[in-house]
């Protein structure tokens, strides 16, 4: 049975209707200005009609997102938005739900949720706001800060190895896995559009500068004298080429990605690894990147692949049952026997 969403026409929407009336309290400077701005530019573009969306978060300074956007939303407990957000979309498929969360929040105390709604491939977009430090709580470590990162609860250095959330994503079976950044707002709008357009299960990472406790974390990738040689973007069907004049690209070596320089002659563009992003195992090779600072750091999709959503394979189980057996008798099957056959 195939899988179809059936959207009522929706009247144009613009900036304005995504924008509520609530003040931005977010530290002036603060990358999550970028994310909702962005986000709120690219609504307008999708055929639903405002009551469709909703928002969820949990705790921390990314989960105030609900209340800047003039779209439904709840503010949920530390680390619960992907259960909060899996019991409305899966009661109300036709919605559009989005969760706002932060490394703290969806991949600490949240992580359990976090594995099971991307595994389940309920279709739920899932914007994480990387900052690799606790902000709202004032500058502890969280579960991406990086080795030796001096924060006010390890002031002799972070001796935990980092998640990469890219790579936890891919593990736990999210078919739709992205990574942009808060200064590249043309890129971060085209991983809204990706996700949105993106049938199951969708994460989008999103490097953001906290810039009063870990301010210039990902300068190496935003700055102007240092982003050419650092960055490579990833484009379906497309080899992948950075620096400054397009002089470097990435190899395989085996399974290991190398830089190779294009220009001198050794190797040519012919020789460069080739972007799939329906390659789940080249998805996690990119992933491995960020371990070898020898390695541009890749952005944009990894992987997007089809597969039938939990929302929809819930519904069509349900419709099957009652069209076998008519309306469900509660009482009966409470007083009925303790065992029975699954066919």
């Amino acid at each position: 049975m195939p899988e179809t969403t059936i959207t009522p026409a929706a009247p144009q929407l613009t900036i304005k209707d995504f924008q509520s009336d609530q003040d931005i309290r977010w530290c002036p400077g603060c990358g999550d200005y970028s994310i909702l701005a962005q986000i709120q530019r690219v609504f307008p573009e999708f055929p639903h009609r405002k009551e469709n969306y909703v928002a969820v978060s949990g705790i921390g300074c990314s989960s105030r997102f609900p209340y800047y956007m003039d779209i439904y939303g709840l503010h949920g407990i530390h680390g619960r938005a992907p259960a909060i957000a899996s019991g409305v979309k899966m009661v109300n498929p036709e919605l559009d739900v989005w969760v706002a969360t932060g490394d703290g929040d969806g991949l600490s105390i949240g992580g359990n949720h976090m594995i099971h709604m991307l595994r389940r491939n309920i279709n739920i977009k899932v914007i994480l706001f990387n900052n690799q430090i606790y902000g709202l709580t004032k500058g502890q470590f969280s579960p991406t800060s990086v080795l030796g990162q001096l924060t006010k609860s390890t002031p002799m250095g972070v001796i935990d190895y980092p998640f990469v959330p890219v790579s936890l994503a891919l593990g736990a079976g999210a078919t739709l896995v992205a990574r942009t950044i808060d200064r590249d707002p043309k890129h971060l709008q085209e991983m809204v559009r990706r996700a949105e357009y993106h049938k199951g299960a969708a994460f989008i990472e999103i490097y953001q500068n906290c810039n009063v406790f870990n301010d210039g974390a990902f300068e190496l990738f935003t700055e102007k004298n240092s982003k050419d040689d650092h960055v490579v973007y990833l484009e379906h069907g497309k080899p992948l080429v950075f620096g400054k004049e397009k002089e470097k690209g990435v190899r395989l070596h085996g399974f290991t990605a190398e830089v190779v320089n294009i220009k001198d002659g050794t190797y040519s563009v012919n020789d460069l690894l080739v972007h799939n992003e329906n390659d789940s195992t080249l998805a996690f090779i990119l992933a491995n990147m960020i371990h070898n600072p020898a390695l541009p750091r890749p952005m944009g999709v990894f992987l997007s692949v089809d597969r039938p959503t939990y929302e929809f394979q819930m519904q069509d189980q349900i419709a099957r049952a009652r069209s076998k057996r008519g309306p469900g008798d509660l009482q009966a099957l409470l007083n009925g026997e303790e065992t029975w056959a699954i066919e």
